[in-house]
C-alpha cells in the first residue's frame, strides 16, 4: 500500500475514538454545562427527593424541537457515568434508553421530585438534543452521590 493511503487510514483509525467520544451530529455551545442547582455530592437528603436542574451556555426545548443550542435534561440514576458504561463511548451517539436508571424529560422540564430508597444513590445529568442523543461535545455533569436517609 502507498505511504499516502496507509498514512490517511491510519489517521482515520485514530481519530475514530476520539470522535465516537464527542456525542451525536448536535452540536452544543462550547461553554454550555448542566449541574444540579439544589444538591451537591455527600448530601443526605429525605425521599422524596427534589432535584432541579440547572443549565448554562444553552437553552432547554422538548423532545422533537431542532433549534440550535437546545436539549432537554435526562436524570441518570444509579449506573457508571454516561460513556463509561457497558455501552461506552457507543452511548455517547446514540439516543438515550428509557427506564429506572435513564429518566427522560422530553417535555422540557426543569426539576422533578423521585422516590429513592434508603441508602447511596449516584445521580448524573446529561443534557440531549431534539432525539435524545447527547450533543457534540456531550453536556453532562459529574456524577454525584447522595445519600437517602
Amino acid at each position: 500500500m502507498p505511504i499516502r493511503p496507509l498514512a490517511a487510514a491510519l489517521a482515520m483509525a485514530l481519530a475514530l475514538p476520539v470522535w465516537a467520544q464527542q456525542g451525536g451530529p448536535t452540536p452544543s455551545a462550547e461553554d454550555a454545562s448542566v449541574y444540579f442547582a439544589n444538591l451537591s455530592d455527600g448530601d443526605r437528603v429525605s425521599s422524596p427527593v427534589t432535584i432541579v436542574f440547572g443549565l448554562r451556555g444553552m437553552g432547554v426545548a422538548p423532545a422533537g424541537t431542532e433549534k440550535e443550542m437546545t436539549g432537554h435534561h435526562h436524570l441518570l440514576i444509579d449506573r457508571p457515568p454516561l460513556g463509561e458504561g457497558e455501552e461506552g463511548a457507543e452511548e455517547l451517539m446514540n439516543g438515550l434508553p428509557a427506564d429506572d436508571h435513564h429518566r427522560h424529560f422530553g417535555g422540557g422540564q426543569t426539576e422533578v421530585t423521585v422516590d429513592l430508597d434508603p441508602g447511596e444513590h449516584s445521580l448524573q445529568l446529561v443534557l440531549g438534543d431534539a432525539g435524545h442523543v447527547p450533543h457534540s461535545t456531550p453536556v453532562m455533569s459529574e456524577v454525584i452521590t447522595i445519600i437517602v436517609e
